[in-house]
């Protein structure tokens, strides 16, 4: 997968969450869950970043998200509307989940994106109650190869 840009970075149709000053950007087709992933990440103590559109930008080789100004600070549970939740202006990246793919490998081999020419982990999406636990795991530590 690959997300290319203009000077300003790229907007990409994702939503970002932030984990200890490491973020997660959220991709997949509308209706696929992007913000309900959020919520739950945020249920277990993740701050939002941006929600259904995420701002990349590159700066001395880290990509880093942050959210547009019209959306900031807004969240969408669907059937609730839009909600007020606190954010995380500026995050670096560490990690994309794809929500229009699902892997049901038990030990699937390790995935990028590239994002303005820059190489990002990528995990597709699971099933099961464990899949928002593993990626705080992921985000809190690392992946082991």
């Amino acid at each position: 997968m690959t997300a290319q840009a203009g000077q300003d970075g790229v907007n990409l149709h994702a939503s970002c969450i932030a984990v200890e000053g490491r973020g997660l950007l959220i991709l997949g087709p509308s209706g696929s869950g992007k913000s309900a992933l959020a919520l739950q990440l945020m249920a277990f103590g993740a701050d939002l970043v941006a929600d259904d559109r995420t701002q990349i930008t590159l700066q001395d080789g880290q990509l880093l998200a942050s959210c547009p100004v019209p959306i900031h600070g807004l969240i969408e549970a669907r059937g609730m509307g839009l909600l007020r939740a606190p954010t995380v202006t500026l995050v670096p990246l560490v990690l994309a989940v794809d929500l229009s793919h699902s892997s049901s490998e038990r030990l699937p081999p390790r995935q990028k994106m590239v994002v303005l020419g820059q190489e990002l982990d990528l995990v597709s999406a699971i099933q099961g109650n464990h899949f928002p636990a593993a990626i705080l795991c992921y985000l809190k530590g690392s992946r082991q190869d």
